[in-house]
């Protein structure tokens, strides 16, 4: 069975509602019509309701009469959100009208939906750019407890089963945070562990990637990794952390054996933690486009909820496969 197969079957048991305010685009309404037919989640969607039932019946889509649809400019729970609104960036000077104004903008709407549980989890992204996306996110759900920072893994399915587990590795971060500082370097490690458990149900073994090898070179940059595995391991000693390691001594067991002997990682890691976003989002491109592995993502992680941003060139099946994900990701939230 296909990995993305896997992920949408484990989806089907948690019995979550997932909310794309981008309700009358196309993709994405085709994307819901198949979420709600393969019993993925149960679907919210944003928009005037007879503008989203008129799009659905031109795109012929069956199943959309069983989503849950909430008008941004009608709906009961409005001044319940606008009051949270308030409160929560009272001491940023939000003043009510502002909130009023805010809550009618539907990644506003959905972010606001997660924060009082009437959802689980957001996919957007389709129609608008990641900041509108994230912005609302960040002022409002905010960061998981013991996480400052929001990162982005992408899972790489690699034709070579050799490495990581059965050919399947995580590369985190490659889409969000420019330079992270060794603590938080040490929180996207810790992120990307549990994102790994949540999604594809393996235990991780993380790599610090680093130009040098237990201290093959000497450089602030390779200081970063060595105080942000430290902290990594302070963080979650339960999971198997090692580093600073060069990439072929985190995912090449005879090389492991070699330059990292004694290392807990043993050349089989699972999840590849860059020191920066420029090697990155550089290493898993390179590892999609010249190794031949299938790229998905970027996963969001660090959120208190899981809210998802979708590529403005996104399929259907990238938008169905993220709410999938996204499930994973609610489901795993304490």
């Amino acid at each position: 069975m296909e990995l993305i197969d896997k992920i949408k079957q484990k989806a089907r048991l948690q019995n979550k509602r997932i909310v794309l305010p981008e309700g009358t685009e196309p993709r994405t309404l085709t994307a819901a019509d198949e979420i709600i037919s393969d019993g993925l989640a149960s679907v919210i969607l944003i928009g005037k309701p007879g503008e989203i039932m008129a799009k659905a019946g031109e795109l012929g889509l069956k199943n959309i009469g069983k989503a849950t649809i909430v008008d941004p400019l009608d709906h009961p729970n409005m001044e319940l959100y606008i009051d949270m609104m308030v409160e929560i960036r009272k001491d940023k000077g939000l003043t009510r009208s502002a909130a009023g104004s805010l809550i009618k903008d539907p990644l506003y709407l959905a972010v606001m939906m997660i924060k009082n549980g009437d959802a689980d989890g957001e996919v957007a992204g389709a129609s608008n750019a990641t900041g509108d996306v994230l912005r609302p996110a960040f002022q409002f759900v905010k960061t998981a407890p013991g996480i400052s920072v929001v990162s982005g893994a992408f899972i790489m399915i690699h034709p070579d089963r050799s490495f990581g587990d059965n050919g399947v590795l995580v590369f985190a971060d490659g889409a969000v945070h420019p330079d992270p500082d060794e603590k938080q370097l040490a929180e996207i490690a810790v992120a990307t562990a549990r994102t790994t458990k949540a999604i594809l149900g393996i235990e991780p073994r993380v790599a610090m990637i680093s130009f040098s090898t237990m201290g093959s070179a000497k450089h602030p940059m390779v200081d970063k990794v060595i105080n942000a595995t430290r902290l990594a391991k302070e963080m979650a000693p339960d999971i198997i952390i090692d580093g600073e390691l060069q990439v072929d001594a985190a995912i090449i067991e005879s090389i492991a054996r070699s330059k990292a002997p004694g290392s807990p990682v043993e050349g089989r890691a699972n999840i590849l933690i860059f020191p920066s976003l420029d090697v990155g989002n550089v290493a898993y491109k390179l590892v999609q486009r010249l190794g031949k592995a299938e790229a998905i993502g970027p996963v969001l992680q660090g959120m208190a909820a899981p809210i998802n941003d979708l590529s403005r060139g996104c399929s259907v099946s990238d938008i169905v496969s993220l709410a999938a994900i996204t499930v994973l990701q609610a489901s795993n939230i304490k």
